[in-house]
């Protein structure tokens, strides 16, 4: 781990807690700009950057937000783990818990695909809401959050 970003509160006033994805997307891209400003770094920087889990509407949303803010991510290097938990064409919109579809694919699959010489340099993008069965039965608002944590390997033992 060579640095993080520490994310903060993003709140779009999104109610829909079936829309997590729209709503946490602002709070992902507002994290990796902060971290691609705080280091300056452009995103090319890294070989990978990966969110969880903003499923395909989150992920399409987040390709919108870098483009309207002028950050040049391609979507070969920008994925979401959510997404990368099941194939192709399996009908779900979204993995799960941000925090645990991060874990779960970066944990076990994309460190040894860095371990493997695939890529040098990722950026981890662990998403989250405050949301709570109250706060959604109250008609409250989602706020968001994420942060962003970097990791390098340069193929020594990865332990």
């Amino acid at each position: 781990v060579t640095s993080a970003t520490i994310g903060r509160v993003i709140d779009m006033g999104l109610t829909d807690p079936f829309n997590m994805g729209g709503a946490m997307a602002p709070a992902a891209v507002d994290t990796i700009e902060a971290h691609l400003k705080e280091r300056n770094i452009d995103p090319s920087y890294y070989d990978l950057i990966v969110t969880g889990d903003l499923g395909q509407i989150g992920q399409e949303v987040s390709m919108d937000l870098f483009k309207k803010h002028g950050i040049p991510i391609s979507e070969e290097q920008y994925q979401d783990c959510g997404l990368m938990i099941y194939r192709e064409g399996q009908p779900v919109l979204a993995g799960a818990s941000g925090a645990g579809c991060s874990a779960t694919v970066v944990y076990g699959h994309l460190l040894n695909r860095m371990k493997n010489g695939e890529f040098k340099r990722m950026l981890v993008v662990a998403t989250g809401a405050l949301l709570s069965p109250l706060s959604f039965q109250q008609n409250e608002t989602i706020p968001c959050i994420a942060h962003a944590v970097s990791i390098e390997y340069g193929g020594e033992q990865l332990t």
